[in-house]
């Protein structure tokens, strides 16, 4: 099966090991995924993560955060997709749930979070809603 969208497909692996409480899951690796969960362990929604090299593109082995019984993730979103890109300007940038979550956003800086985009007065590409 061909992989078109790889933070899409990576999202679904997420909330799938998320739903079968997985302590860990094995990723495609790319330089966008790597910088997303770079983020997703700053900002303590994932424990760790680590690039496996395997000669090819290299796997993303992601390991899940649980607070008790419950997952750090309650949701994982995609929102600009390839055949619908969504762009925010800097002072657009959305809040998720009133600031409890973050949106990632794609900028000529680098992925930021929500907070991150607003402090450095910068739009974006939004990738993805995390909460």
């Amino acid at each position: 099966m061909a992989k078109t969208d790889l933070i899409a497909d990576t999202f679904t692996m997420i909330r799938n090991a998320i739903m079968a409480k997985k302590e860990n899951l094995d990723a495609p690796a790319s330089k966008i995924t790597q910088a997303i969960m770079e983020i997703l362990k700053r900002e303590h929604y994932i424990d760790n993560y680590k690039l496996i090299e395997d000669n090819k593109q290299g796997i993303l082995r992601i390991y899940l955060k649980y607070k008790g019984k419950k997952p750090a993730i309650t949701n994982i979103k995609r929102i600009s997709k390839c055949s619908l890109r969504v762009y925010a300007r800097k002072d657009k940038i959305p809040y998720v749930l009133r600031g409890r979550g973050i949106a990632l956003i794609s900028t000529s800086k680098g992925i930021l979070t929500d907070k991150e985009a607003r402090l450095n007065q910068i739009g974006g590409e939004i990738l993805g809603y995390i909460w």
